[in-house]
């Protein structure tokens, strides 16, 4: 079998979340449950309605083309891309070209994957409404009109990625972004994040700078998951190359495909539209606007600490480790509670270490988010302070995180409620230990022989004292009391 390599490009769509409306109606931008309640006569593309465009989305779709590094058009145009389908009410789409100019061209964005830094080349970002959501069962469909003319930030990168891991990287690192800008919540389950794959492959010993070298391209549709991209890469890759060593590669036509999650594989859905076939012309309804250089500088300006920063940050002045920073760092509402825990008071390393070798494990396990969970920032410094005041053991306290996490109650009073409170008075504690000793003398005598009595001795101390004893003053006050005899 011959060598390949593949060419792979993304169309990433991310919905805008972060505004109070939709991009060009009144309607509510929020995610609901109930179908069909966030909707306005514009959504529906009812006879005699004009959009209205949100000045908000514009300014997110430019915070995010600035963090690229994307060229700015000078103005704003909207056009129409026109194409019927049930979830598209008005026959068409009011979208973005790369004619005159969308709200971001030519940008890049440099990124890590398993270990080695990346670098993919951003084509264009562009800001449009989103269409209606379809769900189809066995002899109907519906419809659910809530996402139509959400705004829609498509993101399209250039055939950049190698592989499948390559392309999920990104789109990760894109998925920070876009929540730590406050762009975004970018949660695929509420379906804001879909990606449309690009593969096709080519003879690994060939020059893939040159097009001609270049395989047939497959476009594969909607893609709901990170890890249906990295499946439906791996299986559109295996395909092609199936095709290739049969001899029927040259007879496939560019196509549009999609992910079937229950066989795993890619099917055909249509042979490839071209642009033109679209009919793109400049949206009549919405005049172009010109961009001031005091409002986008004041975009500028907003753009807050990235992940990148605070992965930066942790390591170089939190002291913490690589891997401990970039798990904090993937999630925004991780890092956010990590730094309010910080902010408190609470030692970085520390806090760092309780949120990667316990909650998260625990996040994990119920398939929760550190959001939907009773614990607070402040319960967990609270917790940590218990211990390091010496009122609670290690042990303890990661009983006292269980009794919070699954009781909903404050840990200050579950140590009272419990009985957990260690016991740190020095004269409370040296009264059972010289009891103890008077007890074993013999004991004494081994273990100044050699033999290992001490922790006999530490045992007897926390039985007397159901365990609240401070272990390290304990066996502090056990050394001085042998020492004396």
């Amino acid at each position: 079998m011959s060598e390949y390599k593949a060419l792979i490009g993304l169309e990433m769509h991310c919905e805008i979340s972060e505004t109070n409306t939709k991009v060009f109606s009144s309607a509510e931008n929020s995610y609901k449950d109930t179908a069909n309640v966030n909707i306005q006569p514009v959504d529906m593309g009812f006879p005699g309605t004009l959009p209205v465009v949100n000045k908000e989305a514009v300014k997110m779709a430019l915070k995010a083309s600035m963090i690229l590094g994307c060229t700015l058009p000078t103005h704003i145009y909207f056009e129409r891309k026109n194409y019927y389908y049930p979830d598209l009410p008005k026959g068409y789409q009011i979208t973005q070209e790369t004619k005159p100019a969308p709200v971001g061209s030519y940008g890049a964005l440099t990124y890590d994957c398993k270990g080695e830094t990346k670098t993919v080349r951003i084509n264009n970002i562009h800001l449009e409404e989103d269409a209606a959501s379809s769900d189809h069962y066995g002899t109907f469909s519906t419809i659910d009109y809530n996402r139509a003319g959400v705004p829609l930030l498509e993101l399209v990168t250039e055939p950049d990625f190698r592989s499948a891991d390559e392309a999920v990287s990104f789109l990760e690192t894109m998925r920070s972004i876009y929540q730590y800008a406050g762009i975004s919540e970018a949660d695929s389950r509420k379906g804001q994040v879909r990606c449309d794959v690009n593969v096709s492959i080519m003879e690994a010993d060939k020059d893939e700078n040159d097009p001609k070298n270049w395989g047939t391209k497959i476009e594969v549709k909607n893609v709901n998951s990170f890890g249906g991209v990295r499946e439906a890469i791996n299986y559109e890759i295996e395909r092609q190359i199936d095709l290739k060593e049969s001899g029927k590669y040259d007879e496939m036509e560019q196509q549009t495909r999609r992910w079937d999650e229950d066989t795993m594989s890619t099917i055909f859905m249509r042979s490839k539209v071209d642009a033109i076939d679209y009919k793109y012309f400049v949206e009549p309804n919405i005049p172009k606007f010109k961009l001031s250089e005091e409002w986008l500088e004041s975009i500028r300006k907003e753009i807050p600490e990235l992940a990148s920063d605070r992965k930066h940050k942790y390591i170089t002045i939190f002291g913490l480790s690589e891997y401990d920073a970039t798990v904090i760092v993937k999630e925004k509402s991780i890092s956010d509670f990590y730094e309010d825990v910080v902010a408190l008071g609470a030692d970085a390393k520390k806090a760092a270490n309780w949120l990667t070798s316990v909650i998260l494990g625990y996040l994990n396990k119920n398939d929760l988010t550190i959001t939907e969970i009773y614990l607070t920032p402040k319960m967990l410094y609270e917790i940590m302070n218990l211990v390091e005041s010496g009122k609670i053991s290690s042990k303890q306290s990661k009983d006292i995180l269980t009794h919070v996490l699954e009781d909903k109650k404050d840990p200050i009073q579950l140590v009272k409620e419990l009985g957990m409170e260690q016991i740190s008075d020095d004269k409370t504690i040296r009264e059972i230990v010289i009891k103890v000793l008077d007890e074993h003398p013999d004991l004494i005598e081994d273990h100044r022989k050699g033999k290992n009595t001490f922790d006999f001795f530490v045992g007897q101390v926390m039985k007397a004292t159901r365990g609240k004893a401070n272990p390290s003053l304990t066996a502090d006050i056990i050394r001085e009391e042998i020492d004396k005899r």
